[in-house]
């Protein structure tokens, strides 16, 4: 399923890329970002504790909308949706995924930065992409000419973003959300200092907020 209108229904379109090292830091960092004023996460799997902590997160907010980034096979993304994912993020695309995705009611939000990829989203019937890693793949000036010959795609870059060049993004008509890992701090989690990241999230979603 196609993640357009999960991303356009968020009132806060950056989204927070968090990792968790310790499944004891999950549920108070998603609270932390949720009253700050956030309204998505996504999750990665580049740690053993990603599937619980989504697992965790969500038995905690059932409400709020909890993704899982960097899937990058058929197993995870069906460990993903069984822990209570909301969206699926994947860095690329290949045949797999794509079959995979099709089995499940789950948003995928497939990865594309060249035009090639782009067509084989659109062939796939996906016109909300992540554009990953951005800052190196061109940063806002791609996605900005990717307009012209793909006025029907949107796309929520990730990698590289920062409070310095979010607006950059933002500002781009084919750009539904961000994706940033700035947000949540690893020093900030280490020492559970959840109050500066409420704060930390409290001004990006007043400075960002649609």
């Amino acid at each position: 399923m196609d993640a357009r209108n999960l991303l356009d229904s968020l009132s806060c379109p950056v989204i927070p890329v968090i990792v968790i090292d310790q499944l004891d830091d999950a549920v108070p960092l998603a609270e932390a970002l949720l009253c700050g004023g956030l309204s998505a996460l996504e999750v990665t799997l580049r740690t053993p504790a990603g599937y619980e902590a989504i697992r965790r997160i969500k038995a905690a907010f059932p409400d709020a909308v909890i993704g899982a980034g960097t899937v990058c096979s058929e197993q995870a993304y069906r460990q993903a949706v069984e822990v209570g994912a909301d969206f699926i993020v994947a860095p690329g695309a290949t045949e797999t995924l794509y079959r995979t995705a099709q089995a499940f009611s789950v948003p995928f939000l497939p990865g594309a930065v060249t035009g090639s990829e782009v067509l084989s989203a659109l062939e796939q019937g996906y016109s909300s992409l992540k554009f990953f890693p951005a800052e190196t793949s061109g940063g806002a000036l791609a996605i900005r000419a990717l307009a012209g010959p793909f006025p029907e795609v949107r796309f929520m870059p990730t990698g590289g973003i920062t409070p310095d060049n979010v607006s950059d993004y933002l500002s781009l008509s084919n750009v539904c959300a961000v994706g940033g890992s700035w947000l949540s701090p690893r020093s900030l989690i280490e020492d559970q200092r959840w109050e500066e990241i409420v704060q930390l999230a409290r001004s990006t979603a007043a400075a960002t907020s649609l």
